[in-house]
Order: C-alpha cells, then sequence, then structure tokens
C-alpha cells in the first residue's frame, strides 16, 4: 500500500487537474452557446436556398450546368476533411478521420487531393503522406464568413478548372449537446435533393427577373458559398459540444479518483495509528 506522503500528494495532483477541466468545460460552454447560435440562425437560409436550387435542378436543362452536370470519369476527386486544430473533445475528430481515411483508400490514395481544414486533419494525413494541397489552421477562434467565402473559393475553382472531378466533404454535423453526426457529402457536382421539392410542388409558372439564366447563374455560386458555411458553423459548435461534454466527463471521473483515493488515504492512516499504538503497547508490555 502505498504511504501517507504519496496519496497525499495524488489527490493534490488529481484536484488540480480537476480545477482545469472544470475551467474548460465553462470555455466549451460559452463558446458552445455563441457557436450553436450562429449555426441555427443560418441553418433556415442555407435549407431554403438549397431547396431553391433543388426546384431550378427538376429542370432537365439546367443539367447542363457545369457546377451540377456529372462528368463522363472520375479520374481524381478532392476530399476535404474538417476538424478542430486542438483535441480534449472526445471521439470528435478521431471519428471523422476514420471515415475520411477509409473512403479516400477506396477511391485510391494516388488519385485523391486533400483540403484539410483544422491541424488535427491536417497533422493525421500529413504524417501518412497524403497529398494535401491546402490546409487551414488557426482560424476557429476568429472564424467568419469572410474566411468561409476563401475556403469555398479555393473548392470550386478546383472543380471549375477540372483539376478533380468530384469534391466530398467530411464533417461532423450538430444534432444536439450530447450528438454529433459524421457526415459525409458531395459538394461538387451538385446533387439534386427531391425529397423536399416534387414536381407537383414546382411552380412551373414561375417568372425570373432579369431571366431564369442570370439568377441560376447568381443562385449556383451563392448556394455552394452557403453550404461551405454551413459546414463550417456545423462543425465548429459539434467541437464545443464534444469538449465541454468530455471535460464534464472528465471532471466527474476526477471526482470519483479524489474519493478512492482519500478512502485509501484514511484507510492507510488508519492502518499506521493502529501499528503505531501496537507498538507501544507491546513496548510498554515489554518493560513490565
Amino acid at each position: 500500500m502505498a504511504n501517507l506522503k504519496d496519496i497525499r500528494e495524488r489527490i493534490k495532483s488529481v484536484k488540480s487537474i480537476q480545477q482545469v477541466t472544470k475551467a474548460m468545460k465553462m470555455v466549451a460552454a460559452a463558446k458552445m452557446r455563441r457557436a450553436q447560435e450562429n449555426m441555427e440562425k443560418a441553418r433556415p437560409y442555407s435549407k431554403k436556398i438549397s431547396d431553391l436550387v433543388d426546384t431550378f435542378l427538376l429542370d432537365e436543362q439546367n443539367h447542363t450546368l457545369p457546377e451540377v452536370k456529372v462528368r463522363d470519369s472520375i479520374d481524381k476527386a478532392l476530399f476535404v476533411i474538417i476538424t478542430s486544430d486542438r483535441g480534449m473533445a472526445g471521439a470528435f475528430n478521431a471519428n471523422v478521420l476514420k471515415i475520411a481515411h477509409k473512403a479516400i483508400d477506396d477511391f485510391g490514395k494516388d488519385n485523391a487531393q486533400l483540403i484539410c481544414i483544422g491541424k488535427k486533419s491536417a497533422n493525421y494525413f500529413k504524417v501518412r503522406e497524403y497529398n494535401i494541397v491546402l490546409d487551414y489552421i488557426d482560424f476557429w477562434n476568429t472564424l467568419s464568413f469572410d474566411v468561409g467565402l476563401g475556403i469555398a473559393q479555393d473548392i470550386i475553382s478546383r472543380y471549375m478548372n477540372k483539376e478533380v472531378d468530384k469534391v466530398q466533404v467530411f464533417y461532423n454535423r450538430f444534432i444536439n449537446v450530447g450528438k454529433q453526426e459524421v457526415c459525409d457529402e458531395i459538394f461538387l457536382p451538385i446533387t439534386p435533393s427531391h425529397a423536399s421539392v416534387s414536381k407537383e410542388n414546382q411552380l412551373v409558372d414561375m417568372i425570373y427577373e432579369p431571366s431564369k439564366e442570370i439568377v441560376i447563374e447568381k443562385m449556383i455560386p451563392r448556394y455552394l458559398n452557403i453550404i461551405i458555411w454551413q459546414y463550417l458553423l456545423e462543425s465548429n459548435a459539434s467541437e464545443q459540444a464534444a469538449r465541454m461534454l468530455a471535460m464534464e466527463n472528465a471532471t466527474s471521473n476526477a471526482n470519483d479518483m479524489i474519493k478512492e483515493l482519500t478512502l485509501q488515504f484514511n484507510k492507510a492512516r488508519q492502518t499506521a495509528i493502529t501499528t503505531e499504538m501496537l507498538e507501544i503497547v507491546s513496548g510498554a508490555e515489554a518493560l513490565n
């Protein structure tokens, strides 16, 4: 059994760690509230513009647009992996990296280009010598729409310049504070989703100003920018929620450990007292 000094030092160390995890939980909770608020504000807009684009794509003529047309062969693919810059967030990064890694290997490492958003994904794939064409790090604390717009333009330009034939994005979608879902979505070419729009609901007499072609031409880039921005907001809110939950669990585990160590300390102290009393009694009897 460890001596009293060792147990006392361990209790002191665990209490210090517990104070850190409590502080990190409070910081993550504050950041999560802001991130969740921004994400929820953007969801209705991104949903509405997605439905509008789906309505446009019900017209087969629009499938000839470069952002929509599926290419004859998919020889090169761009994989966008969104993670955090820091750890201490449970399985937040590990889950998305595991799914992305498998998808890239299934497609073919040699034909894959990677854009890593966050230090965790950049370091993970850099060590494994994957083809990282761009990485974005140290921006989450100052996340803004301009940052998202820059990332979106880099992704879209590679597809429009035919450097790649497909763009696939991996990120964590915020469900609630206790649950985040890893999403694997095809960003380009735009895939029509008719789940929320049907031909019966399509406005066949819709009036376009100044013209249908110009409206679609302006709408598609805006749609792509908003979708990337929504990915970043979802990932940011998910990260803070995962970190808050991880720190809460760490604080609870530290509390359980302190209780266990305190029990060990009391047992060891009682054993030491009993031993000393027996020695005193034995010594007194020996003198008699």
